[in-house]
């Protein structure tokens, strides 16, 4: 699902979210993704706007609250209306969230998430980032492994990683031993570099992957802040970039750039068993005998 959520409004992001859904579902999809921290939004305020790297300022502190404000509560409304949909349509839904922490350990702090629900409208994973990447520093806290597993939707292990963990090779060796075969990979945009992340790590992990990026134009960076004289209006800072690639890394849809748009595909997984003849880096490949691995997998909090 390739589409531009409204960047910094929490109600109507979710309310297009839901529709696209609902769209994709009358289409007979089995499972709808969406890139990443779709609600509301990815902010890329934090890379384009100059004033986001100063200390103390004012403006960046009420963008800063404003997205805190519209930020995602797990559980939740969104994620009850989420959960609704997905056992409407009889649909998995995986889609990125801004996630406040409301009440508890970590009360206040955000987190990069990505939500998993299952056909029976069930919430049936929440991953947050385990390394918030550069500038995301300053307004994501480090996540956990708790929801570093994969999850069976429609006879499927479905699992997913944000962004630059699918640079972080133990992440992907852990998600590889979790028996996926489909891996939702979310970004703000798939440009180049993602393309081949993604590409490698379904070879790598002998799996299906759904690359899915969000379309932004620079009108949406909020107003509050300077934007870059460079950019004009309707200048595309998140391209969009989605793609549903194979076990061997080719394209089955996509890349599509530039619009939004809604990617299908029918994957046969009997393709995995027999990619796995060439290489399988869960089972005698990984050399068992020689190599040691292990994941500190702690409850959040």
């Amino acid at each position: 699902m390739q589409a531009a959520p409204i960047l910094g409004n929490l109600p109507a992001s979710l309310s297009k979210a839901l529709d696209l859904v609902e769209r994709a579902a009358r289409a007979d999809a089995r499972l709808i993704c969406f890139g990443e921290t779709f609600l509301p939004g990815y902010p890329a305020w934090l890379d384009y706007c100059p004033e986001a790297a100063l200390w103390n300022n004012a403006a960046v502190k009420e963008v800063y609250a404003d997205l805190r404000a519209n930020s995602v509560v797990v559980p939740g409304p969104e994620t009850e209306a989420l959960r609704e949909a997905a056992g409407k349509g009889e649909v998995g839904i995986v889609i990125g969230v801004n996630e406040r922490v409301k009440d508890g350990p970590g009360h206040g702090t955000l987190y990069n998430t990505l939500l998993f629900f299952g056909p029976q409208g069930e919430l049936v994973n929440q991953h947050r980032k385990l390394m918030p990447t550069y500038s995301e520093r300053m307004v994501w806290g480090q996540g956990d492994a708790s929801g570093m597993r994969s999850v069976n939707l429609h006879g499927a292990n479905i699992g997913g990683l944000i962004c630059w963990e699918h640079w972080m090779p133990l992440a992907r060796q852990h998600m590889h031993n979790t028996g996926e075969q489909i891996h939702v990979a979310v970004w703000p945009t798939v440009h180049e570099m993602h393309q081949v992340a993604s590409r490698h790590y379904a070879f790598e992990g002998r799996c299906f992957v759904l690359a899915a990026g969000q379309i932004m134009r620079s009108s949406s960076l909020p107003g509050r802040l300077a934007h870059p004289d460079k950019l004009s209006s309707d200048t595309l800072i998140e391209r969009g970039g989605s793609a549903i690639i194979a076990p061997d890394g080719r394209y089955l849809a996509g890349p599509v750039f530039d619009q939004e748009t809604i990617l299908h595909a029918s994957l046969d997984l009997t393709e995995i068993d027999r990619e796995c003849m060439t290489l399988d880096v869960t089972g005698h490949y990984s050399r068992p005998g020689i190599f040691r691995f292990s994941v500190v997998q702690d409850e959040k909090g």
